[in-house]
């Protein structure tokens, strides 16, 4: 009896290490999926770093009861849930999450929560079709490198007029001093 307690709690203890690691969680109801099912929706979340933790309601209700960032995810616990805990890259998990329920069919994204807020499936959708923090990254450095390239074109333009003022300046002085002598 005391062994099944012990493992709930380190069940418990391990989801709540990854809820703090976590910004976002999806509760999908895989009634249906079979264990390779499960694992190829983990393989393919993995390159995102997102964790598959499919566990009972109850576990997840004890594990989120002090956490207010998480409390809402208690109005997804029903049924057969699997909780897919995301760290950061949303877009990349949700869409890993899309391909895997096109080809198989047999899951339903029930919500998710993102600081402390409960999404309902449409809003997990629109976060989908956010960018990737890659993207983004990619977005902010061709920025950078177009403002970068303006920069280095208006420089290279200033020593030349720079140089013209700068001679003016001295043939100025030359002549002024060649008229004196």
């Amino acid at each position: 009896m005391g062994r099944t307690l012990e493992n709930k709690q380190e069940i418990v203890a391990d989801l709540k290490e990854t809820l703090s690691e976590s910004t976002l969680a999806l509760v999908i109801e895989y009634q249906g999926l079979t264990v390779a099912e499960i694992s190829d929706l983990r393989r393919r979340l993995r390159p995102t770093g997102t964790v598959c933790k499919v566990t009972k309601n109850t576990l997840m209700g004890i594990a989120i009861r002090d956490d207010e960032k998480w409390q809402a995810l208690s109005d997804l616990l029903k049924g057969s849930s699997a909780f897919l805990l995301v760290k950061e890259d949303f877009s990349g998990a949700i869409k890993a999450y899309q391909d895997f329920q096109k080809v198989t069919k047999k899951t339903e994204l029930r919500g998710g929560v993102l600081e402390g807020r409960l999404l309902k499936e449409p809003d997990v959708k629109a976060l989908g079709d956010l960018p990737s923090k890659e993207q983004l990254m990619g977005q902010i450095a061709g920025a950078i490198n177009a403002l970068a390239t303006k920069i280095a074109v208006g420089i290279n333009e200033v020593p030349g007029g720079l140089a013209r003022a700068l001679q003016a300046v001295a043939d100025k002085e030359n002549g002024g001093s060649d008229s004196a002598s």
